[in-house]
């Protein structure tokens, strides 16, 4: 559908409050009249109206932005000197994402820099010499299954890892993100996410998750960080990503949840917001539209009977927002205008605009050929197999905006990911290879 191809005055899209300010409501009109700036000529009624045929995704902005990085970053990024292997897996997702290649110098400095991040005791830190820690060793390990070389596999330690990965488990199905540290959804999806790749998903890592993700669940219908905090866009994405690898979606109050979940696409801006009365930000592109892969994937599976007819996002709405609104001059994606570009945000506004614009669906015929033969594929990395791009996409803008397909759960790109689960779990599939979807990429490791 989208904002700017529809009738409606733009005006008449801005929130409508009880006419007393407040800082929130203030924000909120401020936000609203940045985005009206960029939206205006291409708006409905504007006589001299812009095709959105013209709006592109300045690629050749954001390449030399991503590949600066990963060569020398600002003084203004030492306080995220606990967080290396998560820029390293920022900047190499967004690039996989434009179909951009690593050179072979990239890939061994990249090799040398994640041999030293992990840690002996399993795990990998933000840094050398740092406290293993769950939200680094996820990034680590998506950064080594974009990389995708056997030495890449061949350098994660399972044995140590499979040990951290327990030592973090909680009785409760919960798990903390270190040795001592905070417990929050976070921690059961990287957790999780981690085991499903590398082969690690056992009933000890997964025992009594379920149920701590489903008291996680508040009244509003969205996941917050643990039982009785606030729904947040960040942790309900977590959370479904998590239930979805655990074949857990039919424990979930799925009418509160999709409403919610539908609820966060701001109606004038198109993009996401990540709370209940909050501004709209590029990043929720992905961790908003991100959620629908998976609601939708329980949806055809039934997991409801009394759902009934759902309209869940708007596709070529949050594209105008990324790609008219989230693109620096200088390169590299935003917040919302007025903001710098940095890497985190790059990596999710380009992760939601792949979202957005791939229809992506799980193969339930070749889930149900799996089980005829005795696997399994309902949980874990075997289902992260399962899930394919369907050649019809929808692109607002140049053809040429179209982005790599991202994998729903994991957010590495299919190829990347199929041929991690196709590494770690050679010996269970090589019966079975005639069933699972064939992706180049993956056949090339």
């Amino acid at each position: 559908m989208g904002i700017l191809s529809g009738t409606v005055p733009l005006s008449q899209l801005r929130i409508k409050d009880d006419g007393l300010p407040s800082d929130t409501s203030i924000s909120q009109k401020s936000t609203e009249d940045s985005v009206l700036k960029y939206y205006a000529e291409y708006a409905p009624n504007n006589l001299e109206k812009k095709s959105l045929q013209s709006v592109n995704l300045e690629r050749a902005d954001h390449v030399p932005f991503l590949r600066k990085g990963l060569d020398q970053l600002s003084q203004w990024m030492v306080g995220l000197d606990a967080s290396k292997p998560w820029i390293v897996y920022w900047i190499l997702h967004s690039l996989d994402l434009l179909e951009e290649k690593l050179s072979s110098s990239t890939i061994e400095r990249a090799l040398s820099s994640f041999a030293k991040w992990q840690s002996p005791t399993g795990g990998f830190g933000g840094g050398s010499d740092q406290l293993a820690h769950l939200a680094t060793t996820y990034g680590s390990i998506n950064a080594l299954a974009i990389i995708g070389t056997k030495e890449a596999y061949d350098l994660i330690d399972r044995e140590s890892l499979y040990g951290f990965l327990l030592r973090m488990k909680q009785p409760d199905g919960s798990f903390t993100m270190h040795d001592g540290g905070e417990i929050d959804i976070r921690g059961s999806y990287c957790a999780l996410a981690v085991a499903a790749l590398t082969n690690l998903f056992t009933p000890e890592i997964t025992e009594n998750c379920i149920d701590f993700i489903c008291r996680s669940q508040s009244y509003e219908g969205g996941i917050g960080p643990y039982p009785g905090k606030e729904a947040h866009n960040g942790y309900t994405f977590c959370g479904l990503a998590a239930m979805d690898l655990l074949d857990g979606m039919s424990s979930l109050n799925m009418d509160k949840l999709i409403k919610w979940c539908s609820g966060r696409q701001m109606e004038l801006e198109g993009g996401f917001q990540g709370r209940t009365n909050k501004l709209v930000d590029g990043c929720y592109s992905f961790w908003g539209a991100g959620d629908f892969p998976l609601l939708s994937k329980a949806l055809e599976h039934g997991v409801n009977d009394d759902i009934g007819e759902y309209y869940l996002f708007d596709r070529e709405a949050l594209q105008e927002y990324i790609l008219i609104c989230c693109q620096s001059e200088y390169g590299g994606l935003i917040d919302k205008p007025g903001k710098g570009a940095d890497y985190y945000h790059t990596c999710y506004c380009l992760s939601g605009l792949s979202t957005c614009q791939h229809s992506v669906h799980y193969d339930t015929k070749a889930a149900e050929q799996l089980k005829a033969r005795g696997i399994d594929s309902s949980r874990g990395g075997i289902s992260s197999l399962l899930w394919a791009a369907s050649n019809e996409a929808t692109v607002v803008g140049n053809v040429d905006n179209l982005l790599a397909p991202t994998h729903p759960v994991h957010n590495i790109s299919m190829g990347k990911a199929r041929a991690m689960v196709h590494y770690f779990y050679k010996n269970e599939l090589k019966q079975v290879l005639d069933l699972l979807p064939r992706d180049e990429e993956a056949w090339e490791a």
